[in-house]
């Protein structure tokens, strides 16, 4: 009997230990597929491309809407082309062009997939013929220190092309992001598309909602969708 003990045991012991290595193998799998794709999205040239933007935002019942054009090939790139569903000014026109200089200038308009992911925790959610979804932790500087541990992430990748699909970032916990500010929900998504093997921004979206200091509401809605994107890139190129 103590025989028959002693070998399921061992038995057990080794199954354990080759589902343990099977899981390692799989993250590790995982990690370098994302990394790949990320790698895919950091080497398209997005500066390259011509695209239209429709820019909505509700702000506690404040609703703003936007038209710009990004043209690699014009003297200005970015032009306001609509505001608030009217023909913009000049000096709307100016300010706005003068606005994303600076931007791009200081490097706040290029998301930055290798900061949102974090490789290291990702996981396995499901995957099907189509698709690998996987779960990671997220850190976003701008939300301050008391994010840290409270907001979750899953990205969505598309096998057959090869690249991240969409990415969906929510808070488990209520933060604060700065003193008398307190978010209770927060959803954030991007979804990409696939050009010929670039690999461009489609759509992004974020909800929010929560208070600040104590008594104004925090409830906005924003949605930016990206269309009609045209590679300008042999034209750009040959003038640099």
């Amino acid at each position: 009997m103590k025989k028959s003990y002693l070998l399921l045991f061992c038995f057990g012991a080794a199954f354990n230990i080759s589902a343990a290595e099977n899981t390692t193998t799989e993250l590790i799998v995982l990690k370098d597929t994302v990394d790949r794709a990320i790698l895919k999205f950091e080497h398209t040239e997005r500066e390259l491309w011509s695209y239209k933007i429709s820019r909505y935002e509700d702000e506690e019942g404040d609703i703003t809407s936007s038209i710009e054009q990004y043209s690699p090939q014009a003297n200005q790139p970015w032009l306001l082309k609509q505001i608030n569903g009217q023909q913009p000014t000049e000096k709307q026109i100016e300010d706005f062009a003068i606005n994303k200089n600076k931007q791009e200038q200081e490097g706040n308009i290029q998301l930055k997939l290798r900061k949102l992911i974090d490789l290291e925790s990702l996981s396995l959610v499901s995957t099907d013929d189509e698709n690998i979804v996987m779960g990671f932790n997220v850190y976003l500087k701008k939300l301050g220190e008391d994010a840290v541990g409270k907001l979750q992430g899953e990205l969505t990748y598309q096998k057959e092309a090869e690249f991240i699909e969409k990415i969906s970032i929510w808070n488990s916990a209520e933060f604060s992001p700065m003193f008398t500010a307190n978010i209770t929900d927060l959803a954030i998504t991007f979804t990409f598309t696939n050009i010929d093997g670039a690999i461009l921004t489609k759509q992004t979206e974020m909800k929010m909602k929560g208070s600040f200091a104590y008594f104004t509401e925090i409830n906005e809605t924003s949605q930016d969708v990206f269309s009609d994107h045209q590679y300008q890139g042999k034209t750009v190129n040959s003038t640099q």
